[in-house]
């Protein structure tokens, strides 16, 4: 008799087990698949990585190069956002936020955004960039046309340089994105 009730005992609580198995394994799997959908809607949905731009309103070039002519003089500050010192990067984020436009925070990531404009076809608010550290892009400024970029640059600050300039930034130049309409 003690067999018996072992055996109906042992037999119950595997079939709960393996209930309880399949049941977890299911469940996982189910949270798994809603994981996974969930990911893919985020990632549908999320902005491109080229179509980083606002176009909410038109810039006008005269507003984009008066805007970006105040800070002339801004000391640079490695990692630096604000007017108590620039880089690169944050000088250019902080130009086109205060005209209304989102940019990335880096110049690399500044990169691969917007629409490639040739070297010939540059115009007023088109960013530019340039390998100073001899691993890619590493620079970013703002063209404000005549051959002329504004950036912040070591141990200068915010300043307008030569595009071409035969000395070091023409042998630098890597390329050009237009991130906003500028008019």
């Amino acid at each position: 008799h003690d067999n018996l009730v072992t055996d109906k005992l042992l037999e119950k609580w595997l079939n709960q087990n393996l209930y309880w198995r399949i049941t977890m394994k299911n469940s996982m799997l189910l949270k798994s698949g809603i994981i996974a959908f969930l990911a893919a809607l985020a990632i549908f949905f999320s902005p491109v990585v080229g179509e980083y731009k606002a176009e909410a309103s038109t810039i006008s070039s005269e507003e984009l190069t008066t805007k970006s002519k105040e800070f002339i003089g801004v000391k640079y500050r490695y990692g630096g956002t604000s007017t108590a010192g620039f880089d690169c990067s944050g000088y250019v984020r902080h130009v086109f936020s205060q005209l209304g436009v989102s940019l990335p925070r880096s110049s690399a990531s500044m990169y691969g955004t917007g629409t490639a404009v040739s070297k010939s076809d540059l115009a007023v608010g088109d960013l530019v960039f340039f390998n100073t550290s001899g691993r890619g892009v590493s620079h970013v400024g703002i063209y404000i046309g005549g051959n002329k970029f504004i950036h912040s640059m070591t141990g200068t600050g915010v300043t307008i340089t030569d595009i071409n300039d035969k000395w070091y930034w023409g042998s630098r130049y890597v390329g050009a994105k237009r991130v906003a309409t500028v008019e």
